[in-house]
Parts: C-alpha cells; sequence; structure tokens
C-alpha cells in the first residue's frame, strides 16, 4: 500500500527536467469518457484521429482510475490528491440541494501551487467543485477563469461566466470553450502558462455536436455489450450520441493542437488528456458510471431507487490518459502501471519544477519517471471510494490488484463483490459467496488492506458499518 506523500518526502522528486526550460502545461479534461471510447483503445465504432496520433506521439496509459466514478469528488481528488472523503465531497454537487457545498480553500491545489511558482493559469469550461464565491476557481490558483462554476446544462447556447459575469454565448458548447482557450493561447506569453480545459461532452445529453459528425453516428450500428436481456433499443440510441460526442471532443483536440503549432508553442508544451471518470452504455446492463441505472428490456419505462446499481465496475473508474511532451516522452510509450486520479498533482509538479508547499499533505505520487521510460518500483493497488446519496444511497470502497477486485458496500448487505480480474477482466462473475479455502483468503487479504486505507483516510463509515441494510433483489 502506498503510504501518503508528505512535503518533504515529495521535495526531492519534483525537481525540473535537466535541459528543458519550464514547460506550458495544457490540461484538457473531459466528463464521463470511458476508457473504451477511443479508438487507440480498440474501439472500432469511433472515430478520434486527433487523439490516436495524439497517443502515438507520446505516452499512452492502459490503467488510468478515478478514485470516485462521479462528476465532483472525482474533480476534487484531481486538484488535491486527496479522498473526496477526505475534502467533504462524496457525490456530485446538486446546485439546487447543496448550493453551499465546494471545495474548501485549507486544501491547496496544483493550480494554486504552479500559480505562487511563477506559472500564468487559466481554466475554460466546467468547474463543478462550489458555487459560492469561497469555491471559486480564482480562489484555488486560477488567475483567468471563463466557464461555469456548476456544471453546465445547455449544450449550445450556453452561459459562461465572463469577468465575473454571466452571459449567454451562442452555438455549441463545446466550440465556445475552445475559442477562448485559443484566445488565451494567443496572448503573449512572458512566463510559463498552466491552462485547463474542461469540455462537459460526452456527458450526457451528448448531442448537439457538430453537424457533420451526427450525421456519420446517427446512422452507424454500433457494437454493443453482451448482457442478458440489454434493452438493445435504447442503448443503441444512446451508443451512437455518446460516440459523437467523443468525436466532437476529438474536433476540439485538434483546433488547440493545431493552434499550438501555427503560435509555435508545441515544441514546449506538455498535453495532457484525460476524464473525471469512466461510463456505461450497455455495459453490466448499465448505463451512466458509478451512479448508473439499469438499461434493461424489464426495467425499461422504470424509475426510483429500484432501477438505481452503484458501482466501482472499471468501466466506471477507468479513463483514458495520454500525454505528449515533445523531447522528453517517446513516441508510442504505452504505461500499464496503475495511476489514479491522486497521482496527477505531484506529477505536475516535477514537470515545471514547483516544490509542495511545507505541510500539505497529499496521497498521490510522481509518475514522472514513467514518462521518461524509466523503470521504477510502483505499487499497482487501487484504492476508489464512492458514498451515493443522490438517488439512492451506498458507501462503495474497493481494493483492486492487477489480479483481483474487492469491492464492499458498507451501508448495504448484499452487495459485496469479488473479482478474479486476471481470469475475468469483465467482472462478469462475482465470487463473494464463493467457500473456496483460497478465495476466502483472497477476500481476508484484501478485507485487511482496504480497512488500512480506510483508517489512513480517517473514513468514518468504516466505524459506522456494524449494521447493514438489507438490499432489495436486482431487477
Amino acid at each position: 500500500m502506498r503510504p501518503a506523500c508528505l512535503a518533504v518526502a515529495c521535495a526531492l522528486a519534483l525537481l525540473p527536467v535537466v535541459g528543458f526550460a519550464r514547460p506550458n502545461i495544457i490540461f484538457i479534461y473531459t466528463d464521463d469518457q470511458a476508457y473504451w471510447s477511443l479508438g487507440v483503445n480498440g474501439n472500432r465504432d469511433i472515430k478520434t484521429p486527433v487523439l490516436d496520433r495524439l497517443a502515438a506521439d507520446g505516452a499512452r496509459f492502459t490503467n488510468c482510475f478515478a478514485t470516485t466514478p462521479v462528476c465532483s469528488p472525482a474533480r476534487a481528488s484531481l486538484m488535491t490528491s486527496r479522498y473526496g472523503t477526505e475534502v467533504g465531497i462524496t457525490d456530485w454537487i446538486d446546485p439546487k440541494s447543496e448550493p453551499n457545498v465546494g471545495l474548501d480553500t485549507k486544501f491547496v491545489t496544483w493550480p494554486k501551487v504552479l500559480a505562487d511558482s511563477g506559472y500564468s493559469t487559466a481554466l475554460f469550461g466546467k468547474w463543478h467543485l462550489g458555487l459560492l464565491d469561497k469555491h471559486h476557481p480564482t480562489r484555488h490558483g486560477f488567475q483567468t477563469f471563463i466557464g461555469s462554476r456548476g456544471s453546465p446544462k445547455e449544450m449550445e447556447d450556453a452561459t459562461f461566466e465572463i469577468d465575473g459575469k454571466n452571459v449567454r454565448v451562442p452555438g455549441l458548447l463545446t466550440d465556445n470553450v475552445t475559442r477562448y482557450a485559443l484566445e488565451y493561447l494567443r496572448r503573449p506569453h512572458d512566463r510559463p502558462f498552466l491552462m485547463c480545459v474542461h469540455y462537459r461532452n460526452p456527458h450526457s445529453p451528448y448531442i448537439p455536436v457538430a453537424e457533420d459528425i451526427w450525421t456519420y453516428y446517427r446512422q452507424i450500428t454500433p457494437i454493443l455489450p453482451v448482457y442478458p436481456d440489454l434493452d438493445t433499443r435504447q442503448a443503441g440510441e444512446v451508443m451512437r450520441k455518446y460516440l459523437a460526442s467523443v468525436a466532437e471532443v476529438d474536433r476540439q483536440v485538434g483546433r488547440i493542437l493545431q493552434t499550438l503549432e501555427t503560435t509555435g508553442l508545441a515544441a514546449n508544451t506538455v498535453v495532457i488528456f484525460s476524464s473525471d471518470q469512466g461510463y456505461n452504455v450497455g455495459h453490466h446492463g448499465l448505463w451512466h458510471k458509478g451512479n448508473a441505472r439499469w438499461i434493461l428490456n424489464r426495467t425499461r419505462g422504470q424509475k426510483g431507487e429500484a432501477i438505481q446499481r452503484p458501482n466501482l465496475f472499471d468501466t466506471s473508474l477507468r479513463v483514458p490518459a495520454i500525454i505528449r511532451w515533445p523531447g522528453v516522452t517517446a513516441p508510442g510509450t504505452v504505461i500499464q502501471e496503475t495511476v489514479s486520479g491522486l497521482d496527477w498533482y505531484p506529477t505536475l509538479l516535477a514537470m515545471a519544477g514547483a516544490s509542495l508547499p511545507e505541510g500539505v499533505l497529499i496521497r498521490g505520487h510522481n509518475f514522472l519517471p514513467l514518462l521518461k521510460g524509466q523503470r521504477i518500483p510502483w505499487d499497482n493497488d487501487l484504492y476508489a471510494e464512492y458514498s451515493q446519496h443522490h438517488y439512492t444511497r451506498a458507501d462503495l470502497r474497493t481494493i483492486r490488484t492487477p489480479e483481483w477486485k474487492l469491492v464492499r458496500d458498507f451501508r448495504n448487505a448484499g452487495r459485496d463483490e469479488l473479482y478474479n480480474l486476471a481470469h475475468d477482466p469483465e467482472e462478469g462473475r462475482n465470487l463473494i459467496a464463493s467457500q473456496d479455502a483460497s478465495i476466502r483468503k483472497v477476500i481476508a487479504d484484501l478485507s485487511r488492506k482496504l480497512e488500512a486505507r480506510m483508517r489512513e483516510t480517517g473514513d468514518a463509515v468504516l466505524d459506522a458499518s456494524q449494521t447493514r441494510a438489507p438490499v432489495p433483489p436486482a431487477p
């Protein structure tokens, strides 16, 4: 189990790359984009030529995971390298029922560290870490912000916060997020910059997208996951729109990369592409992410808690991750080590040659050596969590190794899961009830690991789980 990374322990790792000026950093972050949604990751239905080329020019991760499979806690973990339970954000922030919830400034973010170290910092697009002024992106290190404090609902003619005022901007949401980002890129820069571009795509409702993209995807017959009683009609309709939304992201990334070339910034700019969490479109018979619902023929038309399926499946947790760093990362690099949203913080500081402030606790680990082709000791265990309180309630925790995955629901009896990933990577056979002695030992060993991580993070769920409510049978 990897221990938390303290300031002193991290200091030696956070050194600039010798021989290079401090690089510009562009962090492109999408919403609900599954690992399986890219052509380079094996999807035969999607056309993502820009992202496929970006991966060919740099490094592609095959095991990058979110710490929580819904928006706000995953984004909080990205920014702070702490778990959602540690920062008080455990589910997506509902602006109606949770107007006062947001990321406290006592948690020092990596954009703040980069700004303090001399970087110009900007965020364009979705924030979703609090609506109040005290939670504003500019309180967390971003000197420039144009976008939405929450999660924008409109995919077209959306409202943007610009210079502190809400302005309705005509056109596609993606086009306009990119437009403001490109305006920033074209400015004169007298110091290195960090530019975060947070798209809402491919989050539902997925469309509208560029007309030519939708013209193509509306006609395809997509390959769907195989699952008993899957509502293939609805899943096919969702998949077409979802893939179109992914293709729209690819188009926007192309605009950014082209501008990097025309401005002469490409050679000294790190381009990072990732997402907040994964997604299911028929996978495991589900639709959406950690707060998924069944998409089966027998559940068609049903609503409410009965069709909810809280989960920590890999399809909900695994995300695409690509990094292009000219002169540092060899083209065509494939990194198989397990990394999580926690690990971006120390890695980005290492890229920028910035030091972690004294006394700041982070839980991630610097994977810059992996980007440089170095072989280093690396713990491939993943710990993830989800305390769901919208739609239904669950307290899910998982410990995942390359061979096994244990999921426990500390709120609801009967929902624990065990998968042998070495033989069942699709997580199709739950072995939790097996009486085989070797499997019972695996469960005991993983349970100890899981509970140790929960104690390390001060997870109150562990002590509050003595009595668990029964769960109704799955549909």
